[in-house]
């Protein structure tokens, strides 16, 4: 099992990128820095490691905080580096196209590659400088990570978003940030997945999902733009919006609801039975959008967010039917928790390919 070293592993980008080497079955050291740096420690999860990606860093604060914070932490990685006996082959550094732009910003993330080039050298390792754009993904800090998370927040709780300045943004997914890190995609595939929007444009979009998601249907998801960009809004819906009521129509004959809306792109839906006692499930998803409907029965379906204990859990009846949608990157599974066999409809939108399944098992 190949083995890689990774700073920031708490961090948003930290958070993706574990996910993604989880599917990859890529065993995960995280190396703690700041405070909580220890070199010998940091040199023992450094060594043999196949890679080690510098995903640490300080984003917000006073220019002495973010110019000084971006360069000790670099410094410590590159102190580790120097020490450990079996130096990892290739070092990656999660840097930014504002590197050398002039901001404060900028010079520190430039000083960070320079004090990770010059380490990497040292040791013999291939040192792959990512320049990344406006990451945005599931689950970033509001207020701090990135405007797509603040604006998905907002609009979450039902608030409008202002524009104080309007302008081009180039925008990468998490999951696709994270998949140039750890070298499943080249580096010279990163601009073919990077999207150009405005924030107005950025804007108009979340509320247009917002709006189509409010009554439970499925925006147009057939461009991966718009698919990440949906994944990434509804992670600022999730508990609050699930489950998704259904309306049942009942007569003489029997009774009728319906599951899904989708409003564009592909999908695939299949149906099971489980008999009393049991569970189905147990996995997650890095980008595919699955809902879960209980037709007749009942059921408990449990959801963990990875890297987390906490589990949601909800209870749903063919009575009184209700859908869930499994957010990106938190497990979960279905448990039939009555005394009569379950009926179950499930929808993703995708059509499953057995050589990219996007569904990587792990218990909830």
């Amino acid at each position: 099992m190949s083995r890689f070293a990774v700073t920031g592993a708490r961090g948003f980008l930290g958070w993706h990128l574990r996910a993604a080497l989880q599917e990859g079955g890529v065993a995960v050291a995280g190396i703690p820095l700041g405070d909580a740096y220890d070199e010998g420690e940091a040199a023992s999860a450094l060594a043999g490691a196949d890679r080690v990606i510098h995903a640490a860093g300080v984003n917000r604060g006073t220019d002495e905080e973010v110019l000084e914070g971006n360069a000790a932490f670099a410094t410590q990685l590159a102190s580790a580096l120097r020490v450990t006996r079996t130096p990892p082959r290739v070092v990656v550094f999660a840097n930014s196209i504002q590197a050398g732009n002039g901001s404060v910003y900028g010079e520190a993330k430039a000083r960070a590659a320079a004090i990770l080039a010059d380490a990497a050298s040292d040791v013999g390792a291939e040192f792959v400088d990512v320049l990344l754009p406006n990451l945005f993904g599931e689950h970033g800090r509001p207020f701090y990570n990135a405007v797509t998370a603040t604006f998905s927040h907002l609009i979450a709780q039902g608030d409008t978003p202002r524009i104080e300045t309007d302008r081009e943004l180039e925008l990468l997914h998490a999951q696709d940030a994270a998949d140039v890190l750890r070298g499943a995609v080249p580096l010279a595939g990163m601009p073919a997945l990077q999207r150009r929007e405005t924030v107005s444009g950025l804007l108009r979009r979340l509320q247009r999902y917002a709006a189509l998601y409010g009554r439970g249907e499925i925006p147009d998801v057939s461009d991966p733009f718009d698919r990440d960009l949906f994944n990434t809004y509804r992670s600022y819906t999730f508990p609050a919006q699930a489950p998704l009521d259904l309306t049942r129509h009942a007569d003489p004959r029997g009774s009728f609801f319906e599951i899904i809306r989708s409003h564009g792109g592909p999908g695939q839906s299949s149906f099971s039975t489980t008999v009393p006692g049991v569970t189905r499930g147990d996995h997650f998803h890095r980008r595919k959008i699955e809902r879960f409907t209980v037709l007749q029965g009942r059921a408990r379906i449990s959801l963990r967010r990875l890297y987390s204990e906490e589990v949601v859990s909800f209870e749903v009846s063919g009575e009184a039917p209700g859908a869930v949608d499994m957010p990106t990157m938190w497990a979960h599974n279905i448990t039939n928790i009555g005394d009569d066999v379950l009926y179950t409809s499930f929808w993703t939108n995708d059509i499953f390919d057995p050589a990219h399944p996007d569904t990587i098992a792990e218990a909830v």
